[in-house]
């Protein structure tokens, strides 16, 4: 299997990190069943049903606002900026995005938005399970984009090792991001995890067929849905902070922020230089912001995809891609995707 491969001596590039153990109480690790902060726990964190309003969550190419707090990612993690020094961004181009890439825009925003009232309506007080039904999904788009590599790999067309590692990185921090919500007790219910399964199951196909008809379009997407994830766990920090730091870190978490071997923790960052981040974990407030900041991560590196063959492991030069110049690839690079390709060759046409 690719994470056994991956997950190899040989693969790694530094060595496994010394094993921490921590136990946990049985009175504080009850505590994760239960849900404490979504209205079944104790008398003292439980929340009242109507605590929290139902908020429309308007998603766009680099903005997340919610009433009158804006929360961006580039706001705590500046984005890299290009040779003409506009931001990789899709939303923050100085030059007018074709009809194409705003039609791909439109749709993704669209899709975002109509998932967001779907959880809202669901989830507005129940936030493990919400964040359970998140991280299930928050994955399949990296399975998906790999499973169209490999096509291509077969195909003979393009060979990305690169992205590979990269998308499985991902893939790998959203999985212990799931282990996370599991041990918190987001799956407790039949249903949950009913609906997580249905919506992944559909969302992979869509991805797959995104993917194939234009990459701009599925990195976009994800970028669309981890700016979400990350305005959700902001929030979420900024309102349970106090109650957070009362609660031990769950054991996936430390087995994950604190024991392994961090190499796929820097791979998946790719605007940051490996062995630049390494997380504290000391109690369930840092779980969450730990994962608040993976989300911005993995919003950045949605970001740098959108722009064709600009994708770079982090592990793969001494220096990560802090200056896109060095990264930037010609238009003899040739299209990428059907409807890019297609574009393309009328646009080539044309006197």
């Amino acid at each position: 299997m690719a994470a056994a491969a991956l997950s190899s001596p040989s693969f790694f590039a530094s060595a496994p990190a010394p094993k921490i153990t921590r136990s946990i109480p049985p009175s504080t690790a009850s505590a994760f069943v239960s849900n404490p902060l979504s209205g079944s726990g104790s008398a003292s964190v439980r929340y009242s049903r109507g605590y929290f309003s139902r908020r429309l969550h308007q998603v766009k190419a680099t903005t997340l606002q919610e009433k009158d707090e804006k929360v961006t990612v580039e706001e705590a993690f500046p984005v890299k900026t290009g040779a003409s020094g506009t931001s990789s961004s899709t939303g923050e181009a100085s030059v007018v995005a074709p009809w194409n890439v705003k039609l791909e825009q439109t749709i993704n925003i669209f899709l975002t938005d109509t998932t967001i009232r779907i959880l809202d309506t669901f989830y507005h007080d129940r936030h493990y399970a919400r964040f359970f039904v998140l991280e299930t999904i928050a994955r399949v788009p990296y399975f998906a984009f790999i499973s169209v590599l490999h096509m291509y790999e077969s195909f003979g067309w393009w060979r990305r090792s690169d992205y590979l590692k990269v998308h499985f990185a991902q893939s790998w921090n959203e999985f212990h991001h799931l282990l996370i919500m599991e041990e918190l007790g987001g799956n407790a219910f039949w249903l949950d995890r009913l609906l997580a399964q249905f919506v992944a199951f559909f969302y992979y196909f869509m991805t797959v067929g995104m993917y194939i008809m234009s990459p701009r379009m599925a990195y976009h997407f994800s970028e669309c849905v981890e700016r979400h994830a990350y305005s959700t766990y902001d929030k979420f920090i900024k309102l349970h902070e106090e109650e957070l730091k009362k609660f031990p870190a769950p054991e996936a978490a430390i087995n994950y922020y604190m024991n392994e071997d961090l190499y796929l923790f820097d791979e998946f960052q790719t605007a940051r230089t490996p062995k630049s981040r390494r997380p504290r974990i000391e109690n369930l407030y840092d779980v969450f912001m730990n994962i608040r900041d993976d989300e911005a991560e993995h919003c950045k590196t949605m970001a740098t995809c959108q722009t064709h063959g600009n994708l770079r492991s982090p592990h793969s030069d001494p220096k990560p891609m802090e200056d896109a110049s060095e990264c930037t690839v010609s238009e003899e690079a040739g299209c990428e995707g059907i409807v890019d390709c297609v574009t393309k060759s009328l646009t080539s046409r044309r006197p």
